[in-house]
């Protein structure tokens, strides 16, 4: 199986696809900090309509915008659609295998997070793999939200 390169721009095609396929996505490295990147993107992919899990292992974080933290992706309770990366790096091969353990189809490393490693776990095991993008961005790029079906 041919391994995408993923330091070459994504179609708007399979971004779109991706986005369009995904209910559950569960948010490695969600945080409770409301000026952090990542409470945002929780926040906004929430509002969307997306099933969100802050997955987030500091001791006695028990939800974030009212919804329930998991400590790790294995103690999660319903199946996972995407697992979404905001930590660093080098943590996404390991993150990776996980994603895989749990039958995640899909792989999404936030900006900044880019692993080839971790990619080829994840495309070994039939997952697609999208890295260093902002699904927040993604879904907001205007010529997209008319065929997500949202409101403009």
């Amino acid at each position: 199986m041919g391994y995408m390169n993923h330091k070459e721009a994504y179609s708007d095609a399979y971004l779109q696809d991706i986005l369009k396929s995904v209910k559950t996505i569960a948010m490695v490295g969600a945080s409770p900090d409301k000026t952090k990147f990542s409470y945002g993107v929780l926040r906004v992919l929430h509002e969307t309509g997306y099933d969100m899990i802050p997955v987030n292992p500091r001791p006695g974080l028990a939800e974030i915008r009212g919804l329930k933290v998991y400590p790790n992706l294995k103690s999660i309770d319903r199946p996972v659609d995407m697992v979404e990366v905001f930590r660093r790096p080098d943590d996404l091969p390991q993150i990776a295998r996980e994603a895989v353990e749990i039958g995640a189809k899909v792989l999404w490393g936030q900006i900044g997070v880019y692993n080839e490693d971790a990619a080829r776990i994840a495309e070994d095991a039939g997952m697609r793999v999208v890295m260093d993008r902002c699904p927040k961005i993604e879904l907001f790029r205007p010529f997209w939200k008319p065929k997500l079906h949202l409101g403009i």
